[in-house]
């Protein structure tokens, strides 16, 4: 979406969950709607771990990296401060 030189409108109609809320905030600034009853959920990345106690830290710290490099794009695309993507995610 990022390298397509038109404005892209994007719409929420039922739901934006996950990865789609992100593919929503994408959207050119003033091109990003949602209907009145359609639902946005933002949430923490999240993964199934098993092994000796080195492979669970190698992944969590994988999934912290890809948490920071998400609210990364949240606040690149909606201007928000990462405080406030904090807050909302959880």
């Amino acid at each position: 979406m990022q390298y397509v030189l038109p404005p892209i409108a994007t719409w929420c109609v039922g739901q934006a969950c996950s990865m789609a809320s992100l593919l929503l905030a994408a959207g050119a600034p003033g091109m990003r709607h949602s209907l009145p009853n359609a639902r946005i959920m933002i949430h923490q990345p999240s993964g199934g771990v098993q092994g000796q106690a080195t492979d669970i830290q190698i992944q969590a710290e994988e999934i912290i990296k890809l948490k920071k490099q998400i609210n990364g794009l949240y606040v690149k695309h909606t201007g928000l401060p990462i405080e406030q993507i904090g807050e909302i995610q959880y």
